[in-house]
């Protein structure tokens, strides 16, 4: 089936500063596609362009089928966008929100009023209906933005972060919800700095400083990190970082609880065999450690202009 998402050579650029950086994409259907980069790395200007909100400098975005700027008001109808920061009207009830976006949308009639009952119950926002949407908790605000940007049954979903000041409680039950709609049809394209939701995601495209550097799915990116994994515990752990230090085959470190985790170049020795030897003069043990996508970030992100995976 033909991709959702197609971009090619997509790049936009304010002034001398380049915010995206000739990416390549392509985004199949029924797919929950994750878009991991840290703040400022170009996720939310790339995104913006593939709803045709911004114009590219460069590049090629095809989306359902037809193609932007030339079909961006077609698009625009089957295309549901959740922005970052709450955008709804704090002013005006939950439900006038609701009836609000679906007119905008094209949802009129009878029709409008069961879907907008159906999503509030979906979403647990039926008891809140008549409260002001400014009112609501963090919570409750990204389940009616995300109630909102579907009140009109879009193909494609694009979500910019919409998991930023809500509870790890929430989160799980938001991250449910978009499977549901994924296997209902809906393709997915959510923009995360957050590791363990890059994680869930049926394929993952890193992205930083405006360049995609890693593509693939979250197995298969670890599979390839292309370095070994240890981790260190004793005794002398705290002592370690000074001895890491200037070493060129340790990549990378991080402290985790009462261990080290150390990422080390592959090498003719496997790297926690060489690690042991390394750091045999202090009271530790070192053992091999499963990557994960924390590792795979890493190490995608120490050359911004590094080979992608994939």
């Amino acid at each position: 089936m033909k991709d959702i998402i197609t971009v090619s050579g997509l790049t936009k650029r304010f002034g001398t500063f380049t915010a995206v950086d000739g990416v390549d994409m392509s985004i199949p259907p029924q797919t929950v596609y994750g878009f991991l980069g840290p703040n400022g790395s170009g996720k939310t200007t790339a995104i913006r362009m593939m709803c045709g909100l911004l114009q590219p400098t460069a590049g090629k975005i095809e989306v359902l089928g037809m193609n932007i700027p030339e079909q961006t008001e077609q698009i625009r109808r089957q295309v549901g966008y959740m922005t970052q920061k709450f955008s709804m009207y704090g002013d005006l009830s939950v439900y006038q929100n609701m009836r609000f976006m679906a007119r905008i949308m094209g949802v009129y009639g009878r029709g409008m009023e069961q879907r907008i009952a159906h999503l509030l119950e979906r979403f647990k926002l039926d008891t809140f209906s008549r409260r002001s949407a400014g009112s609501l908790s963090g919570g409750q605000k990204r389940r009616l933005a995300l109630a909102a940007s579907v009140i009109h049954k879009p193909k494609l979903l694009l979500l910019d972060e919409p998991t930023s000041e809500v509870d790890p409680n929430t989160r799980r039950e938001f991250w449910d919800e978009l499977f549901v709609m994924c296997e209902a049809g809906t393709t997915i394209l959510v923009t995360t700095h957050l590791m363990d939701e890059a994680e869930r995601c049926h394929h993952l495209a890193i992205i930083n400083e405006g360049c995609k550097v890693a593509d693939g799915t979250p197995t298969d990116l670890k599979s390839g990190i292309g370095a070994d994994i240890c981790q260190v515990q004793g005794p002398d752990i705290s002592e370690l970082r000074s001895v890491f230090s200037g070493e060129k085959r340790i990549l990378a470190t991080a402290r985790i609880g009462m261990a080290i985790r150390v990422i080390t170049e592959k090498g003719v020795e496997p790297g926690c065999q060489w690690l042991s030897t390394f750091l045999a003069d202090y009271q530790v043990s070192v053992e091999p450690a499963e990557p994960s996508i924390e590792d795979v970030f890493v190490m995608a992100t120490r050359d911004n202009r590094g080979a992608e995976q994939g």
